[in-house]
C-alpha cells in the first residue's frame, strides 16, 4: 500500500488503497494450477505489476490470450533491451522471435532479475500459447513477427526524427494497440478497431513511459539507450545526455515539455477508441492505462526531477483511478483533469507554450461537448478536507485489521 506519510496528506485515499490490495489478494488465489499457466500468472506481477492489475478486468479465455500476448512481447522487449548482447547475435532473435514461440524447448538467457527468469523458463509462456485458439495465436504470431523486425531495423540505426520516433514507437507499442484490438475482435466481444486509433493508444503510452525514463535509459550499462529524437533535443544540447546535467536545467525543462507536447497529439484518438468500446470489462482494461498516462505527463511536464529521479503518480491516485474508471463519462473526467493540471503549469515563455494549450484545449473541447463533465465527480483536482492525523491513523490501524480478518476468512473457505 502507499506510504503513511502519503496517506496522511491524502487520506481519500484509503479506501481505494484497501480495495487494491484485496483485489491483488484476489488475483493470487485465482493462479491456474498448471505449472505453465501458474508461471504465467506469478510472473505477471514481477515483471508490470500495473499490467497484473488491471488484465484482473478481463473475462479468463481473453485474459488467457492476452497475458500470453504480454509476456511474449516483454520477452522479445528483454531481448531488446539488453546492451550486452552483441548486435550480431540480437537482431536474429528478434527477428525469428515469432517462430520460438511454437517451440516447447526454446530459451534464450538475458536480462536481469524478473526478466532473467522470464527467458530462462521461456518454455512455460510457449506452453500457454500453444493452449490459445487459433485465432488468438495468429494475431499474437502477427504481431510478434511485426514488432521483432521493427526493434531489430531500430538497433542498427538511431531515432532522428520525429517520423523516426512514431515509427519507433509503432513498432515497440503501436502494434501492442494493434494486436490487442485483434485479440479483441477474436474473442468476439468488440468490432475489429481502425488501425489508426489502434497505433496511437500504443504510441500516447510508449511516448509517456519515454518521457518518464530518461534518466533510467540514459544511465543504462554498458551502454545508453536513447529513445528521444534527435530533431527534438538538439534544439536544446548537443548531446543528448546533457539534459540530466544541472547546468543545463532550463533547457532540459524546455526539452522536456517538447517532448510532452509531441505526445499530446494522440488524445483524440485515445478518446475516439475508448467511446467505441462496448465490453466493460475491456473498456476498463484500455481506459486505466490511458489515464495514468495523462496523469503521468501533467506530472512530469515542466518538472526538472524527470532528469534526477524518477516520477510518477502516487500509490493511492493510482489506486482511485482503477475504482473509479467505470464509465466513458470517468475517462472524459479525468482526462479534463489532468489537462487542467498540465494546462495550469504551462509558463507562456516557453517555446512551445501556443502548441501544447492549442493541443490541451483541443482534447479539453472534446471532454465538455461529451456532456459527461457535470456527471461525475472529480477526484484530480480537488481541495481535500483537513483531517486530524491521529484519527487517520487510527481508522488506517481499523481498516488495516479489518482486511486482514477478511483476507483470513476467504483462506478458510
Amino acid at each position: 500500500m502507499g506510504s503513511l506519510g502519503a496517506i496522511l496528506k491524502h487520506p481519500v485515499d484509503i479506501y481505494p488503497l484497501l480495495k487494491l490490495k484485496m483485489a491483488a489478494k484476489h488475483a493470487e488465489k485465482q493462479i491456474p494450477r498448471e505449472p505453465h499457466w501458474a508461471f504465467c500468472y506469478s510472473m505477471l506481477p514481477r515483471v508490470s505489476r500495473s499490467f497484473a492489475l488491471v488484465i484482473q478486468q478481463l473475462d479468463t479465455e481473453l485474459r488467457n490470450a492476452v497475458c500470453v500476448f504480454y509476456l511474449v512481447l516483454r520477452a522479445l522487449d528483454t531481448v531488446e533491451d539488453d546492451t550486452s548482447i552483441p548486435t550480431d547475435v540480437k537482431v536474429p532473435i528478434l527477428i525469428a522471435f515469432h517462430r520460438h514461440i511454437y517451440d516447447h524447448d526454446w530459451h534464450f538467457s538475458c536480462g536481469t532479475k524478473e526478466y532473467k527468469v522470464l527467458m530462462d523458463q521461456f518454455h512455460n509462456v510457449s506452453n500457454a500459447f500453444l493452449e490459445l485458439g487459433k485465432g488468438y495465436q495468429e494475431a499474437i504470431e502477427d504481431i510478434t513477427k511485426r514488432m521483432g523486425a521493427g526493434m531489430a531495423k531500430f538497433i542498427l540505426k538511431e531515432v532522428e526524427s520525429i517520423d523516426d520516433y512514431d515509427e519507433y514507437c509503432h513498432y515497440v507499442a503501436g502494434l501492442v494497440g494493434l494486436g490487442l484490438s485483434k485479440l479483441f475482435h477474436a474473442s468476439g466481444l468488440e468490432d475489429l478497431a481502425p488501425d489508426s486509433i489502434s497505433n496511437s493508444m500504443g504510441l500516447f503510452l510508449q511516448k509517456t513511459n519515454i518521457i518518464r525514463d530518461y534518466l533510467e535509459d540514459i544511465n543504462e550499462i554498458p551502454k545508453s539507450r536513447m529513445f528521444w529524437p534527435r530533431e527534438i533535443w538538439s534544439k536544446y544540447v548537443n548531446k543528448l545526455e546533457d539534459l540530466k546535467y544541472e547546468e543545463n536545467s532550463v533547457k532540459a525543462v524546455q526539452c522536456l515539455n517538447d517532448m510532452v507536447t509531441n505526445a499530446l497529439i494522440h488524445m483524440d484518438d485515445c478518446l475516439k477508441y475508448l467511446s467505441e468500446l462496448r465490453d466493460p470489462a475491456i473498456f476498463r482494461f484500455c481506459a486505466i492505462p490511458q489515464i495514468m498516462a495523462i496523469g503521468t505527463l501533467a506530472l512530469c511536464y515542466n518538472n526538472v526531477n524527470v532528469f534526477r529521479g524518477v516520477v510518477k503518480m502516487r500509490r493511492g491516485l493510482t489506486a482511485q483511478v482503477i475504482h473509479q474508471t467505470k464509465t466513458m463519462d470517468d475517462v472524459y473526467g479525468a482526462f479534463f483533469d489532468f489537462s487542467c493540471m498540465l494546462k495550469f503549469k504551462v509558463d507562456n515563455s516557453d517555446p512551445n507554450a501556443i502548441k501544447t494549450l492549442s493541443r490541451l484545449e483541443a482534447a479539453q473541447k472534446s471532454c465538455r461537448e461529451s456532456g459527461a463533465l457535470n456527471k461525475r465527480k472529480s477526484y484530480i483536482i480537488r481541495n481535500e478536507p483537513k483531517y486530524n492525523s491521529v484519527l487517520i491513523v487510527l481508522l488506517f490501524i481499523i481498516l488495516s485489521i479489518i482486511f486482514a480478518y477478511l483476507s483470513a476468512n476467504r483462506s478458510s473457505y
